[in-house]
């Protein structure tokens, strides 16, 4: 299976739509122990790509990686779109002048999360959204390494996001205005790694459907 551009206006709908049917419960997450306005923020980089996602299908991986990340930036504003428009600007930049394909989006996939990283001066363990996509993309790179094929490798991730998401309920925050509830961010899972795992499980929904003929 090539998944190509064209399915951008399904998956970004798919992110919108997961998102929409879960803003409650996020909002609460975040108002525990952040701003939260952290799923209003998200909406309006997603409600920016809705307006884009025909011109965005007609381009390939990279410019389209590229201009999503471009518009999440500028969209979304605050720490997310810092962190989303790294995240698509690093995935350009690895991907240009090569074939997209699994094995090497594992490879690209890695190195947009460790850009997250840097920007974000942030690891594994510090509740945040890399709690989710730290995990996914060391899966990504092991499964793609050890031969597993496509279908395989799709239903297994919402699982590795699922645990990575919940991994944050125990954790101390150290980033972020959580920071400064030290113990007491303990106990409550981060409203950016949830969005993080709704929004892959909703990709992989999507790609799921396509290899199945369902859509």
């Amino acid at each position: 299976m090539t998944i190509s551009p064209a399915l951008l206006p399904q998956l970004i709908g798919a992110i919108v739509d997961v998102i929409e049917n879960n803003a409650h419960e996020v909002t609460a997450l975040d108002q525990a122990i952040g701003d939260g306005d952290h799923v209003i923020n998200l909406q309006r980089g997603l409600q920016a790509l809705m307006g884009e996602r025909e011109a965005l299908s007609q381009l390939d991986w990279p410019a389209a990686w590229q201009k999503i990340g471009m518009t999440l930036m500028s969209s979304i504003g605050g720490a997310s779109g810092s962190l989303y428009g790294t995240l698509f600007i690093a995935l350009s930049k690895a991907g240009k002048g090569q074939a997209i394909t699994l094995q090497s989006f594992a490879d690209i996939f890695s190195l947009g999360v460790d850009a997250v990283k840097l920007r974000g001066k942030a690891e594994a363990g510090e509740k945040t959204m890399l709690d989710v996509y730290i995990p996914v993309a060391d899966y990504l790179r092991a499964a793609v390494a050890e031969g597993a094929a496509l279908p395989a490798i799709l239903a297994a991730i919402p699982q590795v996001a699922i645990v990575g998401m919940e991994s944050t309920r125990d954790m101390i925050a150290t980033k972020g205005r959580a920071s400064f509830l030290e113990e007491r961010s303990r106990g409550h899972i981060d409203a950016g790694a949830k969005t993080g795992q709704l929004m892959i499980c909703a990709i992989v929904d999507v790609l799921l459907a396509q290899l199945d003929g369902t859509d």
